[in-house]
C-alpha cells in the first residue's frame, strides 16, 4: 500500500514538473514569435513608394551639403516602365524646400540625357520638362549629340554611371511663383575613363509638380556653348515662353546641324 502510494506520488511529480516544462517552452516560443513580428513590422514601416520610384542616391552624411552622389547604372534599368513625378512640397508654392527634390529631378534628367548621347537609350523628357520649346530644343540636342558620338562610340565604352559632387541651389522669388537654380558639377563615368561637365538648371514648380525650366551646359565646345552662346547667367526662368528669342535659336540649331553632317 505505501509503495503504491508513493508510486502515485511519483507520477504526480513528474506530471506537474512536465506542465511547467511545457509552459516555459511555450513562452520562449512565444517570445521568438513576438520578436520576429517586431522586426516584420520595422521593415513594413517604410514607406516603399519613395523607395520604388526614387533613384538611389547616396550621401556623405557628415556634411549639410550634399556630395559625391551617385546613380548607378542598376537605378535606370527600366526607365520608361518607371518614370516618377517629382512632387513640390507644397502644390500651390515653391519654396528652398524642395531643393532635395529638385535635386533628384535634375541628377536623373543627366543621367538619362548622357546614357540617351552616348548610348542611343530612350529618355522621357516629359517626366523632367514642360515647356514644348525647351523639350524640342532638348531632343533636337540630343539627336544632334548622338549623331556625332555614336559613329566613334561602342558597346564598351558607352555612359555607367554619373556622379556630383558638391552642388549648389539658391531660391529666388519672383511674381511668377519663384524657381530654384542649381548648379551641378558632374562626371560622366563612362566604360573606359571619365570626364565632366558643369550644368545649369531653373526649376519651377508647375501644379504641384517640380519641371525643368532652363538646362545649360557651359563647356568649351559643348552644344550650348556653340547654340545658346558662351558665358551665359541662366537667370530667366521664362527665357522659353520669349518666341522670338526661341525663333532665331531654332535657326542656330539648324545652321548647327548642317554643320556638323
Amino acid at each position: 500500500m505505501t509503495d503504491y502510494y508513493h508510486k502515485g506520488v511519483n507520477n504526480i511529480n513528474k506530471n506537474i514538473e512536465f506542465s511547467i516544462f511545457t509552459f516555459i517552452l511555450v513562452l520562449i516560443l512565444v517570445g521568438c514569435s513576438d520578436n520576429d513580428k517586431k522586426v516584420y513590422n520595422t521593415t513594413a514601416d517604410i514607406d516603399e513608394s519613395t523607395t520604388q520610384n526614387t533613384p538611389v542616391v547616396s550621401r556623405d552624411s557628415s556634411t549639410d551639403s550634399p556630395t559625391n552622389t551617385v546613380i548607378t547604372s542598376s537605378t535606370e534599368e527600366n526607365i520608361l516602365q518607371d518614370s516618377p513625378e517629382y512632387v513640390a512640397n507644397n502644390e500651390g508654392e515653391l519654396s528652398f524646400q524642395d531643393s532635395e527634390t529638385a535635386f533628384e529631378m535634375c541628377v536623373r534628367a543627366l543621367t538619362d540625357y548622357f546614357k540617351a548621347v552616348w548610348n542611343g537609350s530612350a529618355i522621357e523628357l516629359d517626366t523632367f520638362i514642360d515647356n514644348e520649346n525647351l523639350k524640342q530644343y532638348t531632343q533636337k540636342k540630343i539627336q544632334s549629340q548622338n549623331d556625332l558620338y555614336s559613329a566613334f562610340t561602342d558597346s564598351k565604352d558607352e555612359v555607367q554611371n554619373i556622379e556630383v559632387g558638391a552642388w549648389e541651389v539658391e531660391y529666388t522669388d519672383d511674381v511668377d511663383g519663384s524657381f530654384l537654380y542649381l548648379k551641378l558639377p558632374a562626371e560622366i563615368k563612362k566604360t573606359v575613363g571619365s570626364y565632366g561637365e558643369v550644368i545649369e538648371f531653373l526649376v519651377r514648380n508647375v501644379n504641384g509638380k517640380l519641371v525643368i525650366v532652363d538646362w545649360y551646359t557651359g563647356a568649351k565646345d559643348s552644344y550650348d556653348f556653340l547654340v545658346r552662346g558662351e558665358n551665359l547667367t541662366i537667370d530667366n526662368p521664362n527665357i522659353w515662353n520669349d518666341s522670338e528669342w526661341v525663333k532665331k535659336l531654332n535657326n542656330k540649331q539648324m545652321e548647327f546641324s548642317g554643320s556638323t553632317r
